[in-house]
């Protein structure tokens, strides 16, 4: 067997790229992922990547922080330490709004840093996973994972028929930046 574990194939354009895909679909060939310099319109579509359910987390984050807030002004003005200023009522619920929503957006914020972190892997001081220096800078890369597709020479030759300038054979399961 090879020690091939991954094909990639180089592109210079995104509209290229584009026809590469089309073209290992029609062949039956399974994309492993794509790597671009900048956001490509309609590539999640083609690719078959659901929309992201961060959106979600970021809700529950927002909602765990003001709720969490707003029962902490609530238990402290109203139970631990009430004061009777001006004979106004120890409820005030306009007055909470301000501070609630700030911790509402910092417990968002702070939540979807970490969830980020999490989803994607990419923790302080960890090594970043890069196929290709090449993809952060100017080229477009197509990944393919040899070890599921056979037939080598057949993948390459349709990568070079869909206009890509170059095909390598990767041995090793991700390029670091060292």
């Amino acid at each position: 067997m090879s020690s091939t574990k991954y094909i990639l194939g180089v592109f210079d354009d995104p509209d290229d790229l584009m026809h590469g895909i089309d073209k290992l679909q029609k062949n039956s060939v399974s994309i492993y992922d794509v790597y671009s310099p900048c956001p490509i319109h309609g590539i999640d579509a083609k690719l078959g990547i659901k929309d992201s359910r961060l959106g979600y987390a970021a809700f529950m984050f927002g909602c765990l922080g003001g709720s969490i807030m707003f029962s902490m002004v609530y238990y402290m003005l109203t139970h631990d330490w009430p004061i009777n200023i001006g004979g106004k009522n120890f409820f005030p619920i306009p007055n909470f709004v301000p501070v609630t929503f700030e911790w509402t957006v910092l417990w968002t914020a702070f939540g979807m840093t970490f969830t980020f972190f999490f989803a994607t892997h990419l923790f302080p001081g960890r090594a970043p996973r890069v196929m290709d220096l090449r993809a952060t800078n100017d080229k477009f890369i197509l990944a393919i994972d040899a070890r599921i597709n056979g037939a080598h020479d057949d993948i390459t030759n349709l990568l070079k028929e869909a206009g890509a300038v170059e095909v390598k054979h990767n041995e090793r399961k991700y390029v670091s930046y060292e």
